[in-house]
């Protein structure tokens, strides 16, 4: 499994998110606190917090071509 911290901002970046995500066979959450959601779902992102950092969980460790793919999203 690999975290990586990543920002939503802004509806269109969810979008853009979910659907990146959703190419890979890979499952993946995203995490805020204590709430979990399917990083799949625009429904389960849009019910967290997203003015904060989130935590992406990759359920794989060969997962280098998703990471690079969301780059854009990753916090530095």
């Amino acid at each position: 499994m690999k975290s990586v911290p990543i920002k939503l901002s802004f509806a269109e970046e969810v979008k853009t998110f979910v659907n990146t995500v959703n190419r890979y066979p890979y499952d993946v959450d995203l995490r805020a606190g204590r709430h979990v959601v399917d990083a799949k779902s625009i429904l389960g992102i849009f019910s967290l917090d997203l003015s904060k950092p989130i935590t992406l969980d990759i359920y794989s460790d060969t997962c280098d071509d998703l990471i690079a793919d969301i780059q854009q999203f990753t916090i530095k």
